[in-house]
């Protein structure tokens, strides 16, 4: 079986239609799909069901894509493991953690690391819904928890602090509370449906169930909570760190105690010798000391 085919077969299951497949590495569709036919081909059965808006696996892709999994992350590895045997680090490094913090913490802070390394290409994948490194679909990872599996390196770096927020306007107009059964009297914003390792994400959202409050808005996005509060739509529970120098939102004062959460730096066992990575653990935890928030 070709090597190369096979290696387009697992980009393409994973992106799941051509075109996102064309984006990630960079090849036009037609060459792709040629790539893809001619492996059918090889092995007499298709692999996809074609779709107006995707592809999907057939029983039989299905299987071949699960018993040369290990195949195609064993020659990743050992790419990966080529390219660091270089002196100086370089190739490409993917990078990914939740949308809010890769936007609002690291993303400012990465001049520093692609000055000191510019032969490195750095790739951020920032999404809420957790990317596996041990299945390779990262490099490296800064969770909100500590990882389970036993094959994953890990490091704290940072507890994540979390407060109730409001507008001056807000609290202009509807006073502020002190003490949850106050928010009976308030509208509220919250996360809504969040993932497992966020569920700490949702303290407010809980609160409003045990008193009997309909949150006015749900917004799946941290961001999307932050420029809601911005614009007085009501009181959320907003990360510290989202909240800048030059932020207008005020925090309250709370007798109750609000979620902290930890953070960790987590990568595969067998990448413990990458340069590469080695270099970027070393930056995350020199900034992760200067953490303030």
């Amino acid at each position: 079986m070709d090597w190369d085919r096979l290696r387009i077969f697992h980009i393409v299951a994973d992106a799941g239609s051509f075109s996102h497949a064309s984006e990630e590495i960079n090849t036009s569709q037609s060459a792709i799909s040629r790539q893809i036919s001619n492996l059918e081909y090889e092995v007499g059965i298709p692999l996809f069901h074609r779709h107006p808006r995707g592809l999907i696996l057939t029983e039989q892709g299905e299987l071949l894509y699960k018993r040369t999994r290990n195949i195609v992350d064993i020659i990743k590895d050992a790419e990966f493991e080529l390219i660091d045997s270089k002196e100086r680090p370089s190739g490409d490094l993917s990078v990914t953690t939740t949308v809010g913090l890769g936007t609002n913490w690291l993303t400012p802070r990465l001049r520093d690391f692609t000055s000191r390394f510019p032969e490195i290409n750095l790739e951020l994948r920032l999404t809420d819904a957790e990317l596996d490194v041990g299945m390779r679909e990262a490099d490296i990872a800064i969770r909100f928890h500590k990882p389970q599996q036993l094959d994953l390196i890990q490091r704290k770096l940072f507890t994540v602090h979390f407060h109730l927020y409001a507008s001056p306007d807000y609290l202009d107009e509807f006073g502020t509370p002190s003490k949850a059964s106050d928010l009976k009297n308030h509208k509220i914003v919250t996360y809504g449906r969040a993932p497992d390792y966020l569920k700490e994400i949702n303290w407010l959202e809980n609160i409003t169930k045990e008193y009997k409050i309909k949150p006015i808005l749900k917004i799946g996005n941290i961001k999307g909570l932050h420029m809601a509060v911005s614009n007085s739509i009501g009181i959320a529970m907003l990360p510290d760190y989202l909240i800048g120098q030059d932020d207008s939102l005020i925090r309250i004062s709370f007798n109750e105690k609000l979620p902290e959460i930890d953070t960790y730096l987590t990568y595969p066992e067998e990448r413990r010798n990458s340069k590469r990575i080695a270099v970027f653990r070393e930056f995350i935890v020199e900034k992760g000391k200067e953490w303030s928030f």
